[in-house]
């Protein structure tokens, strides 16, 4: 089945065009992804046609077992596809690279080690000089309010600044693309909408390509330029739709009439009879 392409406004259909005619950030051809062997395989993905523009925010949302981690994972180059290939700004993506930053659910942040230090791991892993990555690192911490507790122990920090601190350590090496696996599925609904409009500043503010896997629709829809419904396993896209919403978006876009249409458009896929 094709999948579902709602066209955008003509504002957005124009400002996209520019950005269509450069090399994508991330490139999907024929992409699927089987676990085992059969007759016990499971097939995760189903072949995938996907072109993630540089510099645009993408949402990706679908049913639970769907392979929207499992399409994170190869493009983060943790992974190999079954089928198909993956090219990263035109490159064919063989492996991990500094170019990526992850961020998990857990925020995986070292117990023993400062909020300074858990930020500084990428440096000593990648070998990127000491000096820079400190200055950068103090710089991050600042960015997101963490700027006190740089010398503080994880256990002192809260869920949402734990979190906080995770994404400095992704953003360390200055990615130029940033990989969301349901970074905010751990936290209360409060201090995921904080951190869901302080991740949509950031992402402003440093001008980097994201793609976030979420279960949560309206955050999806909240943050991204793009939102991607995937259909039950094995997954495939079922609606490709722009987020044709004025940015800075907060708390009352979504009040807004388009805003209530896209939710209500994604819905309506993600329950029909299909993925359930």
């Amino acid at each position: 089945m094709t999948p579902e392409k709602v066209s955008p406004s003509s504002e957005t259909a124009n400002n996209r065009s520019v950005t269509a005619q450069s090399i994508p950030a991330i490139e999907l051809i024929g992409v699927s992804k089987v676990f085992g062997t059969e007759p016990n395989a499971v097939h995760a993905l189903s072949p995938i046609d996907l072109k993630i523009e540089a510099g645009t925010f993408v949402s990706v949302v679908g049913p639970s077992g769907c392979g929207k981690s499992t399409m994170l994972r190869l493009m983060a180059g943790l992974d190999q596809p079954t089928t198909g290939e993956l090219r990263r700004n035109g490159e064919v993506l063989n492996g991990p690279s500094s170019e990526v930053g992850i961020v998990f659910q857990d925020h995986v942040l070292f117990p023993w080690a400062s909020v300074l230090d858990n930020v500084l791991l990428p440096a000593d892993v990648l070998g990127l000089p000491k000096k820079p990555a400190r200055e950068r690192a103090l710089w991050l911490l600042q960015l997101t309010g963490l700027e006190e507790f740089a010398d503080k122990r994880p256990h002192m920090l809260s869920g949402g600044m734990k979190q906080r601190a995770a994404f400095c350590r992704a953003l360390l090496a200055d990615p130029r693309l940033l990989l969301l696996d349901e970074p905010f599925g751990a936290l209360d609904a409060l201090t995921r909408e904080e951190l869901s409009l302080e991740l949509s500043r950031l992402w402003q503010d440093l001008g980097r390509t994201a793609l976030l896997i979420t279960h949560d629709i309206d955050e999806a829809i909240l943050l991204g330029d793009r939102v991607i419904v995937l259909s039950s396993r094995p997954g495939r896209i079922r609606l490709d739709m722009p987020i044709d919403l004025p940015r800075p978006r907060d708390v009352n876009t979504e009040k807004h009439p388009r805003f209530v249409e896209i939710t209500q458009t994604a819905r309506r896929l993600l329950f029909s009879r299909e993925n359930g």
